[in-house]
């Protein structure tokens, strides 16, 4: 527990200046552009056209919900939360030898390097949640008391990915084959997690209640449900303990590996 309050006071403590790089990497990202920001959001949103094009006009795989929300609206639920899932789980997992200046010369505090990837990216996917509620509301979608569900799906994705990239990147850092293995398997998850497939009718309850255990699964359930579905996250039980049972299991594993690697890492980066 001590090990956790360190990791928070840490950050909390230099709360300023991680907003402040949070941005300033945010800029960079969009530097020596004549359009700048507009890049931040235009693959995101040519890979939802392409998928929608291919999934529901192509492949005519989409149908409306039973209320009345068009598939766009369920695929939207599922993808925009990917885009950040994605480049957390790249990226993320090698964040802090992309800021290595910061342990070497500046003695940041490792643990709130991440945040700063977090924040930037967390920016965009901001930008692309105002999408997802424009498009929402063009096709004539309620204004309910469901799209609460919303920002708590943002928060508990911050929380649970930030853990996951801060510790991956610690491993990262003393072992380039864990980096490789988390590379590897970035496009299975993508396929496998309920991205473009709804795991409720997969029909075979033992992989059902597995997928439960998938945290990507659980945010996309999140957002489907307020934009989508019109449900409430515990009329579904088996998702919340399946994602409270690994939110917890993270984030032992972030302070065990923390605690066993924080000295040795400002020497292998």
């Amino acid at each position: 527990m001590s090990t956790l309050l360190n990791i928070i006071r840490s950050q909390w403590e230099r709360r300023e200046q991680i907003f402040t790089l949070a941005m300033f990497d945010l800029r960079k990202q969009g530097r020596g552009t004549v359009l700048g920001p507009v890049w931040l959001f235009a693959k995101p949103v040519v890979y939802i056209a392409v998928f929608w094009f291919a999934l529901e006009i192509g492949l005519r795989s989409g149908s409306g919900s039973s209320n009345g929300a068009p598939y766009l609206l369920w695929l939207m639920g599922g993808l925009v939360p990917w885009f950040y899932i994605q480049t957390m789980l790249g990226t993320g997992c090698s964040v802090l030898g992309r800021f290595k200046y910061l342990v070497n010369k500046i003695k940041f505090p490792i643990a709130g390097i991440p945040t700063i990837f977090a924040l930037a990216e967390m920016v965009i996917h901001l930008g692309m949640v105002l999408l997802l509620l424009v498009v929402y509301f063009l096709f004539g979608q309620p204004l309910d008391a469901y799209l609460l569900q919303i920002p708590v799906a943002i928060v508990l994705m911050f929380v649970f990915f930030y853990m996951f990239s801060f510790t991956a990147s610690l491993l990262s850092a003393v072992s380039k084959d864990f980096k490789n293995l988390i590379t590897t398997l970035s496009t299975p998850l993508f396929w496998l997690s309920g991205i473009i497939f709804n795991v409720y009718d997969l029909g075979i309850q033992w992989l059902q209640v597995i997928l439960m255990f998938n945290p990507i699964t659980f945010i996309a359930t999140l957002f489907r449900y307020a934009v989508y579905d019109k449900m409430w996250i515990w009329e579904n039980p088996m998702a919340i303990i399946g994602f409270a049972v690994v939110f917890i299991a993270m984030m032992v594993a972030m302070v065990v590996v923390y605690k066993r690697t924080y000295e040795e890492v400002p020497d292998v980066i």
